[in-house]
C-alpha cells in the first residue's frame, strides 16, 4: 500500500503540490484527472523520486520512500516503472535494446556500456514486446516507429524491471484514439494480469471512467475528489476542472477524445533465425 501523508512541493514562490494526503491499496488502478498545472505530474515524480518533496512522508508498504538515497533509491527506481507522455526512448537504438534499458539497474556497469544481456533477458524482451503486439519491429530503430508503437515499446521496458508499481504521466496525451486505447488496454492488462498497482495521469473523463476503479482530481495542486467513476458527478467535475464561467471546458473534459472498447488483436510473432543467433551471442 502506499501511503501520502501531507506531500508538498514548491517550486520557488509556486505550490504544485499542496499537502496531499492519500492511501492507495496494492493492486488498484488509478487515474489521476484535472488540468494543465494542477500538480499531477509533480506528484508522480514525487512518489518515483525524480522530484524530491519539500514536506510530507511518501512511503510504500515497509520503505520509506521520502528518504530514500544511493542504491535503495536506484533499487526504488527499479519496483516503480515510469511510463512518460514522450516516450523516453533512445530513438537510434533498436527497439530491443530499448527494452532491454529496464534491466539496467540490476546489470553491471560493464554489460550497460556494451549492450552485453543475456540471452534469458533477450528473450523475454521479445516475449514482452509480442504481447504488447510490436514484437515484429524488435529489430527497428525505435525513432522508426509511430508515436503509438514507441509507447507501446516504453510500457515493454517498464515491464522488464519486473516492478512493483507502474507510473503513467500522460501516457495518450499525444497519440490518435486507436492508439490511446490500445497503450490504455496493454496498462489495464498489466494490472489486472499482475496485480500490479497503476497510476496513470490522464486529460479526458471518458478515459478514466473506462479504465480505472478510483479517480483522483486535482486542482491548484490539492484533491478536490477522491472516489469511484459512479461518483464523478458533474459539481464533482466543476470543483476539478473549474466554475460555471469555465462551463465549455469543462463540457470539453467530459467529453473529448473518447476511447472505443472493441479489442484490438495483437499480430502473431516469432523470433526470427537472426534474432535468436543474436541471443546466443551474447548470452
Amino acid at each position: 500500500m502506499f501511503k501520502l501523508e501531507g506531500v508538498t512541493r514548491k517550486f520557488g514562490a509556486v505550490t504544485a503540490v499542496d499537502a496531499v494526503t492519500l492511501d492507495i491499496p496494492d493492486g488498484q488502478m488509478v487515474g489521476i484527472i484535472g488540468r494543465s498545472g494542477a500538480g499531477k505530474s509533480t506528484l508522480l515524480r514525487m512518489i518515483n523520486r525524480l522530484v524530491d518533496p519539500n514536506g510530507g512522508r511518501i512511503a510504500f508498504r515497509d520503505t520509506e520512500v521520502s528518504t530514500l538515497n544511493g542504491n535503495a533509491l536506484r533499487a526504488w527506481r527499479r519496483d516503480c516503472a515510469m511510463i512518460f507522455q514522450q516516450f523516453n526512448l533512445v530513438p537510434r537504438l533498436d527497439v530491443v535494446s530499448n527494452v532491454l534499458h529496464g534491466t539496467l539497474n540490476g546489470c553491471s556497469t560493464l554489460a550497460a556500456v556494451f549492450n552485453l544481456f543475456p540471452k534469458a533477458d533477450i528473450l523475454r524482451a521479445i516475449d514482452i514486446l509480442d504481447r504488447l503486439g510490436v514484437a515484429e519491429h524488435a529489430q527497428k530503430r525505435a525513432e522508426a516507429l509511430s508515436g503509438g508503437q514507441q509507447q507501446r515499446v516504453a510500457i515493454a521496458r517498464a515491464l522488464m524491471q519486473s516492478p512493483k508499481v507502474v507510473l503513467a504521466d500522460e501516457p495518450i496525451a499525444s497519440l490518435d484514439p486507436l492508439n490511446a486505447k490500445i497503450v490504455m488496454d496493454a496498462l489495464k492488462d498489466i494490472n489486472e494480469r499482475e496485480g500490479i498497482t497503476v497510476i496513470t495521469n490522464l486529460h479526458t473523463l471518458d478515459t478514466a471512467r473506462s479504465y480505472c476503479e478510483r479517480i483522483i482530481g486535482m486542482a491548484g495542486g490539492r484533491v478536490v475528489f477522491d472516489g469511484s467513476p459512479d461518483e464523478l458527478t458533474r459539481d464533482a467535475v466543476m470543483a476539478i476542472y473549474g466554475t460555471d464561467a469555465e462551463g465549455n471546458e469543462i463540457s470539453e473534459a467530459m467529453t473529448s477524445t473518447s476511447i472505443e472498447t472493441r479489442p484490438v488483436p495483437a499480430p502473431a510473432f516469432e523470433p526470427s533465425p537472426a534474432m535468436l543467433r543474436a541471443a546466443t551471442a551474447t548470452a
